[in-house]
């Protein structure tokens, strides 16, 4: 399978930590993920997105972005091949307009299903889909899904990007799983501003604050959210992982079929189950006051 990491924040920051230099990093773990990466990160509310067929631990051009990258938003992942060859098509993150998505697991059925999937991918997006893996195309479903509810170039609530997300899966479940073959779907999207993913079959975790800052002395966005759990629904930074990447970070696990992630406000949200209804923690919300 694969892995992924995401990460929000109110100020630039550096990723070099997270990416390469950790013990854990997503560049060390691509030892056992070697068949390709990616990383997306935005400047002035626009994607750049970096890929390649390569091992990102080998890869020069994958040391180099990780120790300039800095930025509010970043995407990254690293490949282990299930569906489709080894090639940069077929390396996440997927883009769309301001749109970039991770996928992390499987569809067992793929092959037989391909085609009645991609017939539920609206007819103007269809065509850019370029590679031949089971990720590309929950992304441009969820894309589809999403337009139903929001326009793509504007920005959605976070609840529209939970439904999206929601109905995706609920669709790829539909036409894809049989019995002992379900389908894991753990997603990871941002539009550079909001950013949500969902842990539907494989492990997932997440941290908004750390156990004390190593910045706290310099940093003008210093809050109490930056080094507890938030009190007010709103965090200073949102960090998702397929590992927790070890440092100052306090890390959670995501329980399993639950939406969760920030709104272009920063303000947190957990759907539990996917589900709308009172989040297991009072300083997460499910919509805005």
């Amino acid at each position: 399978m694969c892995r992924l990491f995401g990460f929000r924040s109110v100020i630039p920051s550096q990723v070099h930590r997270s990416l390469l230099s950790a013990d854990n990093a997503l560049g060390t773990q691509s030892s056992q993920h070697p068949d390709g990466w990616g990383v997306a990160f935005y400047v002035d509310g626009s994607p750049h997105l970096t890929k390649s067929p390569s091992t990102a631990l080998n890869d020069h051009l994958f040391h180099r972005l990780s120790g300039v990258v800095a930025s509010e938003t970043v995407l990254a992942h690293v490949r282990k091949a299930t569906k489709g060859s080894i090639s940069v098509l077929n390396c996440h993150p997927f883009q769309f307009g301001r749109w970039t998505f991770a996928h992390n697991g499987d569809i067992p059925t793929f092959d037989a299903v391909r085609e009645h999937l991609l017939d539920l991918v609206a007819p103007r997006l269809r065509r850019f889909v370029l590679g031949d893996t089971d990720s590309e195309v929950c992304f441009f479903l969820f894309l589809t899904e999403l337009e139903k509810r929001s326009a793509l170039a504007v920005e959605p609530s976070f609840a529209d990007v939970a439904d999206a997300l929601r109905a995706t899966i609920a669709l790829v479940r539909d036409v894809s799983d049989a019995a002992e073959q379900r389908s894991l779907l753990t997603f990871l999207v941002t539009n550079g501003t909001t950013m949500a993913a969902t842990a539907s079959g494989k492990e997932l975790f997440y941290s908004t604050y750390k156990r004390r800052c190593s910045d706290r002395e310099s940093c003008a966005s210093l809050s109490p959210e930056c080094e507890a759990p938030t009190a007010t629904g709103r965090v200073n930074h949102f960090l998702v992982s397929s590992e927790p990447v070890l440092g100052e970070n306090v890390w959670l696990p995501v329980e399993q079929d639950a939406i969760l992630g920030v709104d272009s406000s920063m303000r947190l949200y957990l759907f539990p189950d996917g589900k709308r209804r009172l989040p297991v923690v009072p300083a997460l919300t499910t919509e805005p006051a």
